[in-house]
């Protein structure tokens, strides 16, 4: 598991379900960037929020492949998925701050 802390409080409810659907949707679309749907056995990513004074990301992605594709370094594949939601999610909520100053 990995985890990011991000400079933001007082982000709606809404906000906070989208920014785990993006991570959680940057983390599968790496993944199946990198190996075929029919190549991955199971995939599981959990995202979850923590939020007081500042906000924290944390990301959980397990995946088992087919033995067709042992040659897969897994444990790098993970961390790659991992860094594209951290990645996803910077994106998005430097949108929302740059959106924020505008107002």
């Amino acid at each position: 598991m990995t985890e990011r802390r991000t400079l933001l409080s007082a982000l709606t409810h809404e906000e906070l379900e989208r920014i785990c659907d993006i991570a959680e949707e940057a983390a599968r679309k790496y993944i199946v960037s990198k190996v075929p749907k029919e190549g991955i056995s199971d995939l599981t990513i959990s995202v979850s929020l923590e939020s007081s004074e500042s906000l924290n990301v944390n990301v959980d992605v397990e995946v088992r492949l087919s033995p067709l594709y042992g040659n897969v370094n897994v444990k790098e594949l993970v961390k790659d998925s991992v860094k594209a939601a951290f990645e996803a999610v910077e994106k998005h909520l430097s949108s929302i701050r740059r959106m924020s100053h505008e107002q």
